[in-house]
């Protein structure tokens, strides 16, 4: 179904957590178990379908992004949104619960106060676990258009959340009004040459944000010149930034383009300070990846806990890394087919002309309905996740892609 098709992916800041969004507008939230296995820990419906009766249009409960905060008490927070409303939940654990109340029977109803000859004092009680999920904060009417970032602040207390023509920031306290602080929106709207597509605040450095454009350009302010010779029709949308990253350190900015991942320095914004290539072989297919729109797919990317490799999607369920040290690469699949429990992963190679091996694959024979578009990296382990379709796979990478030891354990699709 396509409501359980996983739309965006996230791990929380210790990594025992991975909470995975849906089109369906549910969340699914995964814990970390002793043994190293990712089981699912709580279920919820997080956005509904709405309808917006001043313009006629449907709202779609779709999750466009989750981002946890970070834990000050034993309840985990985290900001999910579709392309409208913002919501802040409070997942909580309960295993007591209070008996022996004055007022009110073992059900819940009320007692006839004629009966009441005591008073006693209310006990906790053992019981099985529940694990709560409830809506703390809604923050909606904001955007005029539809959201495709939020990014919670480093001072904890504000965050940020981005459509195609404005960035607003919010108090986390505080639903009923936003500062807007990028307004792209000419006055004719004829006149506009530029989206943006996606922002982000600076890890550590709270007066600090990044934002990128559907023309390539990333604010803060990175812009790469592009090379006269290898203009073409198809130049500004294979340009067109769908992702950007802070590296753990705050001093390298990560972006991904339809064809690229590129690394800028923060302090050297003319060029980026390295590029890969992560499907460079789509060059000459580029007229048919259009029509069949594929050239609009939204490639994300993401760096490891040391920020030494780099990784991101591609399609026919192949993901891509990248060791910054050694320059090294490798292709491999998420798939049911190819992964087995335990199994060690086999590098995949897509080939132009010929086959040099039997285990190649023909650009041509690549199915460009499955595709790799949201991925996580836990923040300290090499452990990442993977959203294929309604997949959700999860591997440990024992060693940096140049040793190609990777360990997947498959996780199920969230609940149907």
């Amino acid at each position: 179904m396509d409501a359980d098709v996983i739309s965006t992916v996230e791990f929380n800041q210790t990594g025992e957590f991975l909470a995975t969004g849906d089109k369906g507008g549910r969340v699914v939230i995964f814990q970390r178990e002793p043994q190293g296995e990712y089981n699912v820990y709580s279920t919820f419906q997080s956005h509904e379908p709405e309808f917006d009766y001043l313009k006629s249009l449907e709202i779609e409960e779709k999750i466009n992004k989750i981002r946890w905060l970070p834990p000050h008490n034993p309840a985990h927070f985290l900001l999910t949104t579709n392309d409208k409303t913002i919501k802040l939940w409070k997942v909580s654990e309960r295993d007591k619960r209070a008996e022996g109340y004055n007022l009110r029977d073992e059900e819940g109803r009320l007692k006839d106060l004629s009966t009441i000859t005591t008073l006693q004092v209310p006990v906790l009680r053992p019981m099985d676990l529940l694990v709560e999920a409830s809506p703390r904060r809604v923050f909606a009417n904001a955007h005029a258009y539809h959201i495709n970032s939020i990014s919670v602040n480093s001072d904890c207390e504000t965050y940020l959340s981005a459509d195609d023509l404005r960035i607003n920031l919010w108090h986390l306290n505080i639903t009923d009004r936003s500062f807007n602080i990028v307004d792209l929106k000419p006055e004719n709207m004829e006149d506009l040459s530029e989206v943006i597509t996606v922002a982000e605040f600076h890890p550590h450095h709270c007066h600090l944000l990044a934002f990128s454009s559907s023309t390539g350009t990333t604010r803060l302010l990175f812009e790469e010149a592009v090379d006269p010779s290898r203009r073409s029709f198809f130049s500004e949308i294979v340009s067109s930034v769908s992702d950007v990253k802070f590296s753990h350190s705050g001093r390298y900015l990560l972006t991904r383009d339809y064809l690229t991942v590129k690394v800028w320095d923060l302090n050297m914004e003319n060029k980026p300070v390295e590029t890969y290539q992560v499907h460079d072989y789509l060059r000459t297919k580029l007229c048919s990846l259009y029509e069949s729109d594929c050239i609009f797919d939204k490639f994300e990317c993401a760096w490891n806990g040391t920020d030494s490799v780099i990784m991101t999607g591609a399609y026919n369920n192949y993901f891509r890394m990248f060791d910054r040290a050694s320059r090294r690469d490798v292709t491999l699949e998420a798939s049911r087919e190819m992964c087995k429990r335990r199994a060690v992963l086999q590098p995949r190679r897509v080939c132009v002309g010929k086959k040099r091996k039997e285990t190649d694959v023909s650009v041509d024979s690549l199915d460009f309905r499955k595709k790799i578009l949201h991925t996580a990296w836990h923040p300290k382990e090499n452990i990442i996740a993977i959203a294929a379709s309604n997949n959700l796979y999860i591997f440990q990478d024992r060693l940096t892609p140049s040793g190609h030891h990777n360990t997947p354990e498959i996780q199920s699709a969230p609940p149907k």
